[in-house]
């Protein structure tokens, strides 16, 4: 990136006197809720849905595997796109895709349409974040002054309650009108998207202008299909792994291998690996987030499914029940959400992710509605402070010129846990969300747990991001920080 100009920028942008256009962050936001809204209402949908079409919840698992891997593909895919076309088109085009996806999903007769919407709002729920982050960055080039704490501690604390409070939601829109609302939602949400982000979100012609950002010349193609080649290959044999299907493993590690030559050959890769392999924080910021959300996502929709077939709730109890884990992930936010340090908000949440995994152990059919919620509360807690610490991380450690698709990667990993997490789901509830099924699922996640814990603990480099001389009170007049792997 080229460093801020001096020059007074063009005066029809009110805010360019020097601090962060905050016209920006209501399209930011509202865009980089749309996959926690879809993510999490279908938590208490996947009973209903199945009961509908007559599908047991091996198969209702595509639901969460399709957005899960249309996303895993779409994010770094089209942060590289963000990278290159800028964020405003791409921000448009994928929230548009959202409400045409939430249509099919809503009149659809069967259940594969579902997950061909499914799919669809994978994609269309890409652009958003990977465009936020981009924004963000060249919102502190053109300033000079490190983009706030606050607005990245706003965009983790609002996916965060809609992805904890999405199943009360969505258990209030299914008592109110079916499963088919969790799909409908999505038209309005949409819409609005649309209009905030035409009117509000930048050119690609003005961002070059005003902060000096350069647009990378190449998007390459070839290793965009590759990577998702190797990608789509490796999580299909993940979520039904026999030997019938051998020949998926192998054509991921031939596309992996392919996908590698050509990174390291061509003059702007898709993904930069000779960067990425000499930036070691980044790498482990990766790696804590697979484990991270392996376990979120395990829980919300373990956890939810079983509340509804093993404790035999409606799901809108089941959606109220889960309150409790939206208020303690929104409270251990906000709480911590201005501070920049990493480590200690990673440590706190991978302890208390291992006492909620722990305590599946003992739930049972005859458990007190309280002790569940309480049991919801405590797994909150984690879910409000490892996603918002990895998030600040990345900001500190990935190249500010593939902010875009380094922060599509990140959404990757994410994704991964959560197909992880379905895929677990699947084998553990084979024959229905059952007490013993939830209790093998409980054992699997406090390995999870404990593995987060220790590469949270391992990992020094987390102690030089967000020292005090890095970060002001405020979070907005501060120097850009340092990249924590220099």
């Amino acid at each position: 990136m080229t460093e801020p100009s001096a020059r007074i920028p063009a005066p029809q942008r009110p805010t360019d006197r020097g601090g962060f256009d905050r016209r920006l962050i209501a399209p930011m936001i509202l865009g980089s809720i749309l996959n926690p809204v879809n993510s999490s209402m279908l938590a208490v949908a996947l009973i209903p849905i199945g009961r509908s079409f007559g599908a047991p919840p091996s198969q209702t698992a595509w639901l969460v595997s399709a957005l899960y891997l249309a996303t895993a593909v779409g994010q770094p895919v089209i942060g590289r796109l963000v990278d290159s076309y800028g964020p405003r088109l791409l921000y448009l085009t994928g929230t548009a895709l959202v409400g045409a996806a939430g249509l099919l999903g809503m009149f659809a007769p069967n259940l594969g349409m579902l997950i061909l919407s499914r799919v669809l709002l994978g994609f269309g729920t890409s652009a958003a974040y990977p465009a936020s982050m981009f924004l963000l960055r060249a919102e502190s080039d053109r300033t000079g002054l490190k983009s706030p704490s606050g607005i990245l501690a706003a965009l983790s604390a609002c996916s965060q309650v809609i992805a904890v409070i999405g199943p009360t939601v969505g258990g209030l829109l299914i008592s109110a009108g079916g499963w088919h609302l969790i799909f409908g939602v999505n038209v309005p949400l949409s819409a609005a998207c649309l209009v905030l982000g035409a009117v509000r979100l930048p050119s690609l012609a003005t961002l070059k202008e005003v902060s000096g950002v350069r647009p990378a010349q190449r998007t390459d193609a070839a290793g965009m299909v590759l990577f998702a080649v190797m990608l789509t290959t490796f999580m299909l044999f993940l979520m039904s792994p026999r030997a019938g299907t051998w020949y998926l493993p192998v054509l991921s590690v031939a596309a992996g291998t392919a996908f590698a030559v050509r990174e390291l050959r061509t003059p702007e890769p898709f993904v930069d690996l000779r960067v990425l392999r000499g930036n070691a924080p980044l790498l482990a910021t990766y790696g804590r987030q697979l484990l991270a959300y392996t376990t979120t996502y395990a829980f919300l929709y373990g956890f939810t499914q079983w509340l509804e077939e093993g404790r035999s709730l409606s799901a809108q109890t089941a959606g109220m029940l889960l309150l409790p884990m939206s208020a303690a992930a929104v409270v251990a936010t906000v709480v911590t959400g201005r501070r920049a340090a990493v480590r200690g908000k990673l440590v706190v949440g991978a302890l208390v992710q291992l006492a909620g995994c722990a305590a599946l152990l003992f739930a049972d059919a005859a458990s007190p509605l309280w002790l569940l919620a309480l049991i919801g509360a405590v797994a909150g807690i984690p879910q409000g402070l490892n996603g918002l610490a990895n998030q600040n991380a990345l900001y500190a450690q990935a190249d500010p010129a593939r902010m875009g698709s380094s922060a599509g990667l990140l959404r990757t990993f994410t994704y991964l846990g959560a197909l992880a997490a379905s895929a677990a789901n699947a084998a553990f509830f084979r024959d229905g969300a059952t007490t013993e099924g939830l209790h093998h699922l409980g054992w699997l996640l406090l390995a999870v747990a404990v593995a987060f814990l220790v590469a949270s603990v391992a990992d020094r480099s987390l102690h030089r991001i967000g020292r005090p001389q890095d970060t002001s009170d405020d979070g907005t007049d501060a120097p850009l920080p340092q990249r924590a792997d220099r």
